[in-house]
């Protein structure tokens, strides 16, 4: 559930149970924990390990526990998780999504031109190109830390390397959990469509349901009938785009877009009563969809980091790597 008016947001966040926001704690949690134990021998040993795939599966339900905030801050962040499509693409009857608008300002210039907004419209493109863009940031400052505290000539620094890497990693699995909650959203057929919990109103020539299937699908469908072990089953090899990122995140709406149909199609079938195993496999696939491209672009934002400048003044991660400048000053900060 996603709209909401801005008088009766608080009101409504405390009657709704959670599950209706996203996949819901459990399928959050899975979804997270997965794709960091998919994630290659490439990425720092810190996030190949059991702690940091529990720590990245609780964060990725985080943006979901600050809910209930306040009002500023739940009735601008609540739009991040989903963006609302009609099944030819278009925005609530407005402009297409594609070709996606270079930012949020000019994502918003485009809606209100058709008498829209991105809180009614929903950004969550914008969602996970924000922390893709804020984790190749933080691997970028790893990156230097890492070295700068093993460079002996940059050994009179070493003790404060060494602490603020530490500081960075746990910046690293935050900026992980959080990309991965928008990430595991835009897998959700229901995240990415205008009948986002039923068929709604207006036109329905194929006789789909209105119930409230949101929550029942991502929530208890997963909580009580999802197993862990067929999603890991279900998720790909690793697939680096080599394109820009903006592309990468569009294809993936676009391919949980056409699942919309598909969704209810199965649930007028009946895939969703009780011990129907159709609901459970279109969850598992749409899950292990989700742990797939979350796996897929964590990958990608650590390769970028390799090019990235750093600090301030910025300086070149790979100016540092091949020890040609001592990161400290950057770092620590000259003001």
């Amino acid at each position: 559930m996603k709209r909401l008016s801005a008088l009766a947001l608080a009101a409504t966040l405390a009657a709704i149970p959670s599950s209706l926001f996203a996949w819901g704690n459990t399928g959050h949690r899975m979804l997270g924990e997965i794709a960091v134990r998919a994630l290659p021998t490439e990425v720092p040993a810190f996030l190949r390990t059991p702690q940091a795939a529990a720590d990245v599966g609780e964060l990725s339900r985080e943006p979901d526990r600050s809910k209930g905030s306040g009002k500023l801050h739940d009735q601008d962040r609540d739009a991040a998780h989903f963006i609302d499509l009609d099944v030819d693409g278009r925005l609530l009857g407005g402009p297409p999504m594609l070709p996606l608008a270079a930012t949020r300002a000019d994502f918003e210039i485009q809606l209100r031109a058709a008498g829209l907004d991105q809180w009614k419209v929903g950004y969550l493109p914008y969602a996970i190109l924000d922390r893709y863009q804020q984790l190749v940031t933080d691997f970028a400052y790893w990156r230097v830390l890492a070295y700068a505290e093993r460079e002996p000539r940059w050994r009179a620094h070493r003790k404060w390397f060494t602490a603020d890497r530490i500081r960075r990693e746990a910046l690293v699995l935050k900026s992980i959990g959080e990309l991965g909650h928008f990430v595991g959203d835009g897998s959700q057929p229901l995240h990415v469509t205008s009948h986002f919990n039923g068929w709604g109103d207006g036109p329905n020539p194929n006789g789909y349901s209105t119930a409230r299937l949101h929550g029942p699908f991502e929530g208890e469908l997963v909580m009580e009938t999802v197993k862990p072990a067929a999603v890991a089953a279900k998720v790909t090899p690793l697939r680096v785009c080599n394109c820009p990122i903006e592309q990468r995140v569009s294809e993936y709406l676009t391919t949980t877009g056409n699942q919309v149909i598909p969704f209810y199609e199965m649930e007028k079938a009946g895939g969703m009563a009780k011990g129907d195993p159709r609901g459970t496999a279109m969850a598992t696939e749409r899950l292990a969809a989700g742990a797939s491209e979350f796996r897929d672009v964590i990958v990608e934002a650590w390769r970028a980091s390799a090019n990235a400048k750093i600090g301030w003044r910025p300086i070149a991660v790979q100016d540092v790597l091949a020890s040609k400048v001592d990161p400290y000053p950057a770092l620590r900060g000259v003001d």
